[in-house]
């Protein structure tokens, strides 16, 4: 493959837990894979009363790789990595130390390297930050990539464009969600359009609903101010859901080239009906309220489940269930895809089997490394026609060699050194989904609490789907 050209990685919030659990184990794994330029420096950064010396943010990147990362920090792989470190803190007032360990950087590679900058920081700092690097010429020959959330609503959502875009034009701009950069998400647009046995289905005369699950059954672990700002809606949904959902329902597009790949997710999101709240479960685990940095009276959604429709000819009348809550059953990140039925049912079926089959599905489970799962009917051996469920298998882990495969985070990095924009969102797309919101955000349903360990609000959640049903809880019979 292409290796980038040499670049400068700039690391704002280079001491902070994603860059701690993420972005320095991702980083040291391209290097040690070989896939980092042949000259690269890694420049960590935060504010002046946060600032380490390169001594001791070499110290806080081994220590992050020994503990969250896939490959060893030791020998010649880690002295080279260690030795591209190094740290420059930045204000908007003062950014001399940064500047200067950049040239410093740039120096040492010589010629015109390439500037990568990284926004791991809250979302109130981005605006300050972004102005930064305009005054300072910084984003001269750099593109930026910005963690989510993506605004809050579509005022904000604008505002925060407006002000990325008066430093950085589009193409260069590169919203993350590592959700995209899965291996097993990439993996549906290969099952998709490069097999004729799936494409010619994929619409709403053969399918009659799409799940996309994603429970989590982690409680707040210690991020509740940042959770009671935002809640669930605004931390699953609208910023991983909802962007796996593009992919599923896109149309083909002309190539795998990034702007076709962007066009077809805006379309989708163009084509969202407004949510309507009244197709919307809002909860709250029971307890939450007690938890620390929470407020007692608090309004904060940790569960929400809802229903969409996409209005173009593809899948139109198709509901699209999307939920995710803390303090779930399991954690799982599951699509499923339920296809109509047999005009006409010839053969005699066990009631009690039938209601445990819930039907032709395609199920895909898209943590790494991830599988894919198609259940039907098939004939069980004996002297009368009689029905049973079955599943076909594909295991993404057990199928290929897992070496070599990249994190979410990674294959993004590695994608925004190399320029390529295919996997992330464009700023007209997230503003489609934000207008899309807009009815649900001003009208928000009464929260519903439910048990820590269940599947969340019930029987609202089951009401929502009906006359279908989750694919979850009842997976396990089908999970390979």
């Amino acid at each position: 493959m292409t290796r980038p050209d040499n670049h400068v990685i700039v690391l704002f919030g280079a001491s902070g837990d994603l860059a701690r659990r993420k972005l320095l184990p991702g980083l040291y794994h391209l290097a040690a894979a070989g896939l980092l330029p042949d000259g690269y420096r890694i420049v960590g950064s935060s504010r002046a009363k946060s600032a380490l010396s390169d001594d001791a943010f070499r110290a806080l990147a081994h220590d992050a790789v020994t503990t969250f990362g896939r490959s060893e920090p030791s020998g010649p792989a880690w002295q080279s990595f260690a030795d591209s470190l190094s740290y420059g803190a930045a204000d908007a007032q003062d950014p001399g130390p940064l500047l200067a360990a950049i040239r410093a950087a740039e120096d040492s590679l010589g010629g015109r390297p390439s500037r990568l900058f990284h926004l791991a920081i809250p979302p109130p700092a981005f605006a300050s930050t972004i102005g930064m690097l305009g005054d300072t010429n910084l984003a001269e020959n750099g593109k930026v990539i910005v963690e989510k959330p993506f605004g809050t609503d579509l005022a904000s959502a604008q505002a925060l464009n407006e002000t990325i875009h008066a430093v950085f034009d589009e193409s260069r701009v590169f919203r993350i969600d590592h959700f995209l950069g899965k291996e097993s998400v990439d993996n549906i647009l290969a099952f998709r359009f490069a097999n004729g046995l799936f494409e010619p289905i994929w619409n709403r005369d053969h399918i009659s609903y799409v799940q996309i699950d994603v429970p989590e059954t982690l409680g707040l672990e210690g991020r509740a101010h940042f959770y009671e700002g935002t809640g669930a809606f605004r931390d699953m949904i609208v910023t991983h859901l909802i962007q796996v959902l593009g992919i599923v329902a896109m149309e083909p597009p002309v190539s795998l080239a990034a702007q076709p790949l962007q066009d077809e997710k805006a379309k989708v999101f163009e084509a969202l009906r407004p949510i309507d709240p009244g197709q919307v479960v809002r909860g709250q685990y029971e307890g939450y309220r007690d938890e620390a940095g929470v407020a007692p009276d608090s309004q904060t959604e940790t569960f929400t489940a809802l229903r969409l429709e996409v209005d173009n000819w593809r899948w139109a009348g198709v509901p699209f269930h999307l939920r995710s809550g803390k303090n779930l059953a399991q954690g799982r990140e599951v699509i499923t895809l339920g296809l109509r039925e047999p005009p006409l049912r010839m053969f005699r079926t066990d009631p009690a089997q039938q209601d445990a089959y819930q039907g032709n599905k395609i199920v895909i489970d898209f943590k790494d490394p991830g599988w894919i799962a198609a259940t039907f009917l098939a004939k069980e051996p004996g002297p009368t026609m009689r029905l049973g469920p079955a599943t076909m298998t594909f295991r993404y882990g057990g199928s290929f060699c897992q070496k070599h495969g990249l994190e979410g985070y990674e294959r993004l990095i590695l994608d925004a050194m190399l320029g390529d924009r295919s996997l992330f969102t464009g700023s007209d797309g997230i503003e489609h989904i934000w207008a899309a919101s807009a009815l649900l955000l001003e009208n928000p349903p009464p929260l519903k609490p439910y048990t820590p360990g269940s599947w969340g609000p019930e029987p609202a959640i089951d009401e929502l789907v009906a006359p279908h049903q989750w694919y979850l809880p009842d997976a396990n019979k089908d999970r390979p």
